[in-house]
């Protein structure tokens, strides 16, 4: 299949689920190239996306590498799909006003490929009038959200702002990259 996707993972509790994303991706015969955000590596490591991706993991907008000065641009050439699972609070936030301060948020402003946001946060901070408008803002430019589902959030309590299950996600991706969605 030789269809190239990129993951982001941002700095939630769920940032797991993000790794179990891609090795779901993978299975189903898709390159996966991992973007960790910097406060993500807190979550998750690099290596542990590295071995379910088979590939390298990015996390720095700025590269020691000489022939790849640019990496938020190369990373999205001949990209079929830009998913960020999870996406936090913060991210949404940024990447509804243009932000591009990381690697991941720059990514997005480069990106032409379909978008997957799979939305991971305490439920006060979904129902946020301002977490409402970004999300608003984003979903009137394409951008595809995955969840929130309810259910128990990290913090102990229980509401929406869970991020939705991996198989779930990968069907929505599916059926994006099938033309069917």
């Amino acid at each position: 299949m030789n269809e190239r996707i990129l993951l982001g993972i941002t700095a939630s509790a769920a940032a797991f689920k993000g790794v179990a994303l891609a090795s779901l991706l993978r299975k189903e015969g898709y390159e996966v190239d991992g973007i960790l955000s910097m406060n993500a590596l807190r979550f998750v490591s690099d290596t542990q996306l590295a071995c379910v991706t088979g590939r390298p993991v990015f996390s720095s907008l700025f590269t020691d590498q000489p022939g790849d000065p640019v990496p938020h641009i190369s990373l999205t050439d001949g990209c079929s799909l830009l998913i960020v699972a999870p996406a936090t609070a913060d991210y949404i936030a940024k990447t509804a006003n243009g932000i591009a301060d990381d690697l991941l948020t720059s990514v997005f402003l480069a990106n032409e490929a379909p978008v997957v946001m799979a939305p991971s946060m305490n439920s006060r901070m979904w129902a946020n009038p301002a977490t409402d408008g970004n999300v608003s803002k984003l979903r009137n430019r394409g951008i595809t959200f995955a969840g929130p589902a309810s259910g128990h959030l990290a913090c102990g309590s229980m509401g929406e702002g869970r991020m939705m299950d991996p198989v779930e996600i990968l069907s929505i991706c599916l059926r994006i990259l099938s033309g069917k969605y």
